[in-house]
């Protein structure tokens, strides 16, 4: 938009310079051959008077007139007789036959030829009539009055009116330059001040996008653009106002919750360690299954409601510091069944990504817990660190499991959806779906496939955050994360 402001200043200012001074330019061409044709063609009568007075002292008279004419100015001076001969002691012409001496003895008539259509050639030709004088002492007229004794003809060279003519064109020219290269810093500097407050409003609207809730725009610039400033800024106190009853809902429902459905599932631990009968045992087996699958539902829920919610902005982490750290927690459990975790990828401190607080510990739990729970025995989970093209940063983890079919893995990340396999059995159906809305709310990207082999393959892409060694622009600072509630 600037730049657009910039262009449209620059060339409203072109067109009001090409108004005026084109215009002006023109004049003064005009003006300057006008003048020139006037004073050449003033010299020439000048001279013609001198001829038409037929006596030998006028002749002479007329020589050292047109040698110092040709000697104070760049023009020459020549003259014809009306019957073609020569006019002692100047030389007769080159061609004294041509068009522009017949019209002046036979016609009478004055020429002027620029020698070309566009401005001039490179020189002006003046032909004038000379008229006998009635006497020697009465003024001749000029005008044709007496018969025509000769012509005389003045070729001015228009080299020295084409540098006239330059300066009048080049002086325009650079003062038009000097004027758009002022117009169009001028116009940078309007431009940014009128933006201004355009460029506050994208800010804010940047940081609210990223999580920041407490993003808010200063009311200034126009009257449109404070009015824009100030609903956005209400809308934004109305959704922290909403997001904040949100958080305290899931704080409450945290609460009201699982404490109920824990004192539950020890209710029915010590009704079964009290009771002989199997099918009673049975029954509250079964009972605390169900217990232990909703309380395994209402986490999920919770962890949604905080996705959806979006209580932090994303900040830097260091991604396979991370995943080292979650792998160490799983591997216990993995080695009781014999199931191998290995972590492959460039080495070293690798990439960093953004993510929100907390969110990549939950994603990689469910995405591990999944392939755990799929593995077979003795088995083995390969989790992959790679970077990708662009500022993308690969997290890929790959079971051993039956995998999915195409229609299932596009079912997959559907809310209390569950595969026919071992998690679908005991899974809420709510794994994937977290995984999905943590990743995006991240700005990341998350897809299934088959895995080399068998199994499946989960691809979670992140946002690489750029390092700061002048290719790929300096590091992303981290925002203040918002609060968060729990249970």
């Amino acid at each position: 938009m600037i730049r657009r402001l910039i262009v449209s200043y620059v060339l409203l200012v072109g067109v009001a310079l090409a108004a005026f001074t084109v215009p002006v330019a023109f004049t003064l061409t005009t003006q300057l051959r006008g003048d020139t044709v006037e004073s050449v063609r003033r010299e020439a009568t000048t001279m013609a008077l001198l001829l038409g007075d037929g006596d030998a002292p006028a002749r002479e008279a007329l020589a050292r007139v047109a040698g110092a004419y040709a000697d104070e100015t760049p023009g020459t001076v020549e003259v014809v007789a009306a019957d073609g001969a020569a006019v002692p002691p100047l030389p007769l012409p080159a061609h004294p036959a041509d068009r522009a001496f017949t019209a002046a003895l036979r016609d009478g008539r004055s020429t002027a030829d620029w020698g070309s259509s566009f401005v001039w050639g490179p020189e002006l030709v003046v032909t004038v009539p000379a008229h006998a004088r009635p006497g020697a002492t009465g003024p001749a007229d000029g005008s044709g009055g007496g018969r025509i004794v000769g012509a005389v003809r003045i070729r001015y060279a228009t080299a020295g009116l084409s540098d006239r003519l330059w300066r009048i064109w080049g002086f325009r020219a650079v003062l038009a330059v000097g004027v758009l290269a002022a117009a169009a810093g001028l116009g940078a500097i309007v431009a940014r001040l009128l933006t201004k407050p355009l460029r506050e409003l994208n800010a804010m609207a940047s940081r609210f996008g990223d999580g920041d809730l407490t993003a808010r725009s200063p009311v200034t610039g126009p009257r449109e653009t404070q009015t824009l400033a100030r609903t956005l800024n209400q809308g934004a106190e109305r959704l922290d106002t909403l997001v904040a009853a949100q958080r305290i809902f899931v704080a409450d429902a945290s609460h009201q919750l699982r404490t109920p459905l824990t004192a539950l599932r020890l209710s029915l631990d010590n009704i079964a360690d009290g009771v002989d009968d199997e099918f009673v045992r049975e029954d509250v087996e079964q009972a605390t299954a169900e217990v232990v699958r909703m309380s395994r539902l209402v986490s999920g829920l919770l962890v949604l409601a905080r996705a959806e919610a979006k209580a932090s902005a994303p900040e830097p982490l260091a991604l396979r510091e991370l995943v080292e750290e979650r792998l160490s927690v799983w591997r216990p459990a993995a080695d009781e069944r014999g199931v191998t975790i290995t972590l492959t990828g460039d080495g070293g401190e690798g990439p960093r990504v953004l993510a929100g607080p907390g969110n990549l510990d939950q994603v990689l739990d469910n995405v591990l817990s999944n392939a755990l729970e799929v593995s077979p025995d003795r088995g083995t989970i390969t989790v992959r660190l790679e970077a990708a093209a662009g500022d993308e940063t690969v997290l890929e983890v790959l079971d051993q499991g039956p995998g999915m079919s195409a229609a299932e893995q596009s079912r997959a990340f559907d809310r209390f959806w569950r595969g026919q396999g071992l998690t679908g059995r005991s899974g809420s159906g709510l794994g994937l779906a977290i995984v999905k809305q943590l990743v995006t709310d991240d700005g990341g990207t998350v897809a299934l496939r088959d895995a080399p082999g068998g199994g499946l393959a989960v691809r979670i892409g992140l946002r690489t955050v750029p390092r700061p060694n002048g290719r790929g622009g300096a590091a992303i600072s981290p925002r203040p994360a918002a609060p968060r509630s729990g249970g």
